[in-house]
């Protein structure tokens, strides 16, 4: 499954040291019910994302307000200047399904 989006670059608030982008709340039932076979740790999944000219690999994961939030590793923000705040377009891709 693919999924394509923007959404604004925020830091966690438990741990501010990551940032992250929420996808539309659309896309949860679908992605919760998908991912309950390959379910990680967390309710994570499996994703590859593709930012700019930049891909990569990670999980998404479930909050209690009924989004996934992708997080943005600190090589990603660099090569495309993402910064708190930004709006950034996602594509992404369920890895193992």
């Amino acid at each position: 499954m693919k999924y394509e989006f923007r959404g604004k670059v925020y830091r966690w608030a438990s741990n501010p040291a990551f940032f992250l982008v929420n996808m539309p709340k659309k896309y949860f039932k679908e992605i919760a019910e998908l991912g309950e076979v390959n379910r990680r740790g967390w309710g994570s999944v499996r994703v590859h994302a593709f930012i700019g000219r930049t891909s990569f690999t990670t999980s998404i994961f479930p909050d209690s307000s009924g989004q996934y939030s992708l997080p943005l590793k600190a090589a990603v923000r660099k090569a495309e200047g993402i910064e708190e705040g930004s709006t950034i377009f996602v594509q992404l891709e369920l890895v193992d399904f």
